[in-house]
């Protein structure tokens, strides 16, 4: 493909060489340069693409695309300066893998949390409603039934724009894409044409990267920004930031709420762990998923579903049939019924909203056991907050280790301990090994008791000094349920 095509849309601020020249590849990993290659100087949280430019060029990068221009220049190369060179790269990834998001209708979904859980139910339903789909998710991505692995919520532009164009060639006429706040931050979905976005909810998360809650907010809210009047933005109106979202959008806005008036309207009429029993728009339904929270995220699914002009009749059958995204509140219960919940809740938000829809649905002579975790190398200021949160919404709790990362888990364990008020420490345990926490908690529950493993959820790996070791929670919590048979 030509550079000049490549180009296009590009706010070049200085140009030095010829535009006229055939591109091989796009590339922002200095060590894939390869002959003809475009290589992109991008200002990354751990270095700086620019010191690597002369290097590119000796790989045989023919075209640099910088927010500096070298001082020393060559002469065979050509030189494109930008204002941002992560948002050419993206506007650049669209264009040379042909603009496939403008060749399906692409629907973004953020928020804190439900994100998941959303778009792998628009996946499952639209393929059950008959269409060509594409999933790009946290836990997998899906071209029809073909799975791909995940590596981050949301891809980089390169290797995102190329599951495009595979979907545009697999015939998907939808795509449901997780947009994380770092994407949207990082330029990851610069150059994409969404045709609707949707919002779940925004909650303590992520601080360690945006610095305040307040960064946050306007990371989420800039992907609504940016959609285009073509678009619909569907909002959950019961969040308090949910209106802030679609303040200076030009997409059609839309609403959904459990409790006021909205564009779709759900009423929880009963909440057991067989599921959900909903009024939704005046329909009387029963779904497999349970909890409020999922009220709100079956209540997202079928308002994109209204707006992407399906079968109100044949979105709610489907949905009544569907099960949610692997590691969300999924349960199991062993032979002495005790109750295991796998969940992926890794916020203090999210962790609360599984205990209370256990407290909902328990019968009231139970224990709640919790065994919570938090992530190394993250956000250290949601530790104590966790901690708390799951000691005042259990019975007993045990800390332990997530993935420590670089961190050592006992620091962790120490940091979530500090939100362990006086009452609570006489129910709560600290065991820094995950496994034994798992068969503790297994040791002191009784027939009838409810067993929650939180913030791991569909991952298969915990990781320690920056390597990952197989660890499913589910694997370990059914290993020690049969033991117990």
């Amino acid at each position: 493909m030509q550079l000049q095509e490549v180009l296009y849309g590009v706010a070049i601020t200085n140009l030095v060489g010829s535009t006229n020249r055939e591109v091989s590849a796009l590339v922002f990993d200095s060590r894939q340069v390869v002959k003809d290659v475009v290589f992109f100087a991008v200002k990354g949280t751990l270095s700086d693409g620019h010191a690597f430019i002369q290097a590119t060029i000796e790989a045989g990068a023919s075209v640099i695309v910088c927010e500096t221009i070298p001082e020393v220049k060559n002469e065979l190369v050509t030189y494109v300066e930008v204002e941002n060179s992560a948002a050419a790269l993206g506007i650049m990834a669209s264009n040379f893998y042909g603009n496939p998001s403008s060749k399906l209708q692409l629907i973004g979904i953020t928020g804190t949390n439900g994100k998941t859980t959303i778009a792998t139910l628009l996946f499952k339903l639209f393929r059950e409603l008959g269409y060509k789909v594409g999933l790009i998710s946290t836990v997998e991505n899906h071209i029809n039934d073909e799975v791909i692995p995940a590596t981050h919520t949301t891809p980089n532009p390169l290797a995102l724009n190329s599951l495009l164009q595979d979907m545009v060639a697999a015939d998907c006429s939808y795509c449901f894409m997780e947009v994380s706040s770092h994407a949207v931050v990082q330029h990851r979905i610069e150059g994409l044409s969404f045709s609707g976005g949707v919002f779940s909810n925004i909650t303590h998360d992520h601080l360690d990267f945006h610095l305040t809650f307040d960064n946050y907010i306007k990371a989420k809210k800039a992907f609504f920004d940016v959609l285009p009047k073509s678009a619909f933005a569907l909002t959950n109106l019961d969040d308090k930031n949910g209106m802030v979202m679609l303040q200076n959008t030009k997409a059609s806005k839309k609403t959904y709420a459990l409790k006021q008036l909205a564009d779709f309207k759900a009423k929880v009429i009963e909440n057991s762990f067989s599921g959900l029993h909903l009024d939704i728009d005046g329909a009387d339904v029963f779904f497999k998923l349970v909890g409020s929270f999922n009220a709100y995220n079956l209540l997202a699914v079928y308002g994109t579903a209204m707006l992407l002009e399906q079968d109100q009749l044949s979105v709610l059958t489907v949905l009544s049939r569907l099960t949610g995204a692997e590691g969300r509140f999924e349960y199991i219960t062993s032979t002495q019924n005790i109750i295991g919940i796998i969940d992926y809740a890794h916020t203090p938000d999210a962790v609360q909203n599984v205990l209370s829809t256990i407290q909902d649905i328990r019968k009231g002579t139970e224990q709640v056991i919790t065994i919570i975790g938090c992530g190394g190398d993250r956000d250290k200021t949601k530790r104590p907050i966790m901690a708390q949160v799951a000691c005042d919404w259990s019975d007993k709790v045990i800390l332990t280790s997530d993935n420590p990362r670089t961190e050592n888990p006992q620091t962790i364990v120490e940091d979530m301990e500090k939100g362990v008020s006086p009452t609570n420490k006489r129910k709560t345990l600290s065991i820094v090994d995950r496994k034994e926490a798992i068969k503790t908690a297994c040791h002191l529950a009784k027939p009838g008791d409810i067993i929650l493993l939180a913030g791991k959820g569909h991952e298969k790996y915990q990781e320690i000094n920056g390597v990952r070791h197989h660890f499913d929670d589910k694997e370990v919590l059914m290993e020690q349920f049969n033991l117990m048979g």
